[in-house]
């Protein structure tokens, strides 16, 4: 089932020997287009901690009561490594933390078939017949980019991001719509207005032609007018394939199932 990421935040993680805190953000793979990471309260707001779980050990999900119950005791996830998320999540964190749980690296892992994403937005320079090696003083610079993941954005970050559309802006990024059975980031729910609650319309991945991390912008392959009469998204309603066949329908694009 699809649903709203910002619906996830809130939710109470329930180890197997009792609760343990909440989901309060979620850090996806902006390569990849899938939830890496539930970060989550723990304890209380003032004597608490902040730690990263990856979605794959949560079971079935009470959805009517907000709860995600994980295959970890409290003491598990109390004493995994904390998350210092005033900084962006450095590989040598990860494997902290997959080494901790004796979890199997995702970075290691074949890319599963996925409905076309967006690709990451890098600067990729020609590639030189015999390249020359690199100055002293950049292997320490290269050495410090390769310790942080690029690729992990949390959506806390993202929502607010103007959409840039080929004649103009319209609107921000309100949240994302996530397939509660594979974590994957399926659409953008885009806020038509930027001071005032507007109409809410959904804007496919496979639409976005770039994303400016730095200048805070989507950039999408459509145009104002055309995005503000799209289907309307009511959050309130259960997102069915119905309303995504009017969606593809009305932009004349092929469907991803």
């Amino acid at each position: 089932m699809l649903r709203s990421a910002t619906d996830l935040q809130g939710y109470t993680v329930r180890g197997v020997d009792g609760d343990v805190g909440e989901v309060t953000d979620l850090y996806f793979d902006d390569k990849a287009w899938i939830v890496r990471y539930l970060v989550v309260r723990t304890g209380g707001w003032l004597s608490g901690r902040e730690v990263l779980l990856t979605p794959l050990v949560c079971e079935q999900p009470d959805w009517d009561n907000a709860v995600f119950p994980v295959s970890l005791t409290k003491e598990q996830i109390e004493n995994s490594p904390e998350a210092n998320l005033h900084k962006p999540v450095s590989r040598q964190q990860e494997v902290a933390l997959h080494q901790y749980y004796g979890w199997a690296p995702y970075w290691t892992m074949a890319v599963p078939s996925a409905p076309p994403r967006p690709m990451p937005i890098t600067m990729t320079p020609p590639v030189n017949p015999v390249p020359a090696p690199p100055a002293p003083d950049m292997v320490t610079a290269e050495a410090e980019d390769t310790a942080v993941d690029p690729h992990l954005r949390s959506l806390d970050e993202v929502t607010g991001y103007h959409i840039a559309a080929e004649d103009g802006d319209i609107g921000h990024v309100e949240t994302f719509v996530v397939d509660d059975a594979s974590w994957s980031i399926m659409y953008m729910v885009v806020d038509t207005r930027n001071w005032l609650p507007g109409r809410k319309v959904l804007v496919a991945l496979q639409w976005v032609q770039q994303i400016a991390w730095i200048d805070r912008r989507v950039y999408v392959d459509l145009h104002q007018e055309t995005i503000k009469n799209s289907p309307e998204y009511d959050p309130d309603e259960p997102l069915e394939r119905a309303y995504e066949e009017r969606l593809y329908d009305y932009y004349g694009r092929p469907r991803y199932w």
